[in-house]
């Protein structure tokens, strides 16, 4: 009986009790709510100091350096699998195909953005010395050219020859048989025949006549346009004649002769756009134009071709030579580089550069800028790697493309010296005029 009791309180209990209690609780007890609990606040936090920042990226830099690269799939079928992943995954996002495992190309800016490291590219023309950009040049210097003919009509000729006809072999041919006419007028002045030239003539038409610039040379020089009679022919021939004056002074044609043979073409100057920044914590960020990642339409086609069969080429194996002619494909890509180069007061000197530029112009850039131009030093690429000693590598065979960020470093014997002389090894050592137009790096 009593147990038939405790078992109608216990029902009786478990009723009033509720939800989400328990049956040996009191049932006047209610389980306590939590209360939320406050925020705490939380105090402004200070932004790192520039110092702090410039070493943070030097430690950065020198870990990704050391740190070992991720293995991929071993199998050819792993192989297979992961590269359609990646090719479809790419596909979706860009509307194409994209070669899995290849270094990430930057975004190209547009010119004009105000956080570009450089505006653009831009070269310099050696005949009036005007900065100009890449869609200028050759059209400012066949101006040039044109324009130069009222001054020295012989010398505009000759700049005209050799720099409108792209053909270089072309051009030689034409220059030396140019050169082989003069050469028969100077040895035998007596004669006529080697006086005239015939403009229907074989030779004439296959080799100079096909060159832009030839006929304002020969004007230039003293040749005038005849039509004369040809033997066993009755209609009159076509002919440069050399006039009197000229051959009174055979002296000027051998001058001439030797200005033709020793002229090159007329190319714009890459401008430099040297700059110096301050010590600055985004020394090694470039945001670079579309000027720097110079592909053009058959270049892309072909770039998507070789994208189409990155399936087959990394599912077998290759040899050093296939692997090395890939490396050289890839290097190909820029025309271009931008470096920077870390001096030991903190700034930075900038300056753009041929991608296949020898490494001995990147040592003269430098030594241009300095004080003392006659101490040896060295450069470091990132992670305190020294270029080569062989300064007729190439930048980009250095992997200096399409920007880098070197260290300049004194030559041991000299830090010696500079320690012995008690003077301080990371003051500046710039011309005053480059420090005079120092810029900020945003």
């Amino acid at each position: 009986m009593k147990k038939f009791f405790q078992e109608i309180k216990a029902d009786m209990k478990f009723k009033s009790a509720g939800p989400g209690q328990k049956l040996t609780d009191s049932a006047g007890e209610k389980a306590p709510r939590e209360k939320p609990q406050q925020p705490a606040l939380r105090q402004p936090r200070q932004g790192p100091t520039d110092e702090a920042q410039m070493a943070a990226a030097a430690a950065l830099a020198r870990l990704e350096q050391k740190q070992p690269r991720a293995r991929g799939p071993t199998s050819q079928d792993s192989i297979r699998n992961q590269v359609r992943k990646e090719l479809r995954a790419e596909a979706t996002v860009s509307g194409g195909p994209e070669l899995p495992g290849t270094k990430e190309v930057p975004e190209p800016k547009e010119e004009g953005s105000t956080h570009l490291a450089v505006p653009g590219v831009y070269f310099t023309c050696p005949l009036t010395g005007a900065t100009l950009r890449r869609d200028q040049r050759d059209a400012h210097i066949k101006e040039a050219i044109l324009s130069h003919f009222s001054t020295d009509p012989v010398a505009a000729s000759i700049m005209k020859i050799h720099t409108f006809n792209r053909d270089r072999d072309r051009v030689k041919l034409g220059v030396d048989t140019i050169a082989k006419y003069l050469d028969n007028i100077h040895l035998h002045p007596e004669e006529e025949k080697y006086r005239k030239i015939k403009l229907q003539n074989k030779v004439f038409q296959e080799r100079i006549n096909c060159l832009e610039g030839t006929h304002e040379f020969f004007e230039a020089i003293g040749f005038q346009r005849m039509l004369l009679p040809v033997p066993d022919q009755e209609d009159l021939e076509e002919f440069y004649v050399l006039s009197e004056g000229a051959l009174a002074q055979p002296q000027s044609l051998e001058q001439h002769k030797e200005q033709l043979l020793g002229a090159e073409p007329v190319r714009a100057k890459l401008d430099r756009q040297r700059r110096v920044f301050r010590p600055s914590p985004l020394a090694s960020q470039f945001d670079l134009p579309g000027d720097f990642f110079n592909l053009t339409a058959e270049e892309i086609k072909r770039e998507q071709r070789l994208r189409a069969d990155a399936v087959e080429r990394l599912s077998v194996l290759r040899t050093k030579a296939m692997r090395e002619k890939e490396e050289q494909r890839e290097l190909r890509k820029y025309t271009y580089t931008l470096l920077r180069i870390r001096l030991p007061d903190g700034c930075l000197l900038q300056g753009t550069f041929y991608a296949r530029e020898r490494l001995s112009s990147l040592y003269e850039f430098v030594r241009e800028a300095l004080q003392n131009d006659w101490l040896p030093f060295e450069l470091l690429a990132s992670g305190g790697q020294k270029l080569p000693e062989e300064e007729n590598l190439a930048l980009n065979e250095c992997g200096l493309v399409p920007s880098a960020l070197l260290t300049f470093s004194w030559d041991a014997a000299v830090l010696e010296d500079i320690k012995a002389a008690g003077a301080e090894p990371n003051s500046s050592i710039l011309k005053p005029e480059l420090l005079a137009a120092i810029e900020k790096l945003s």
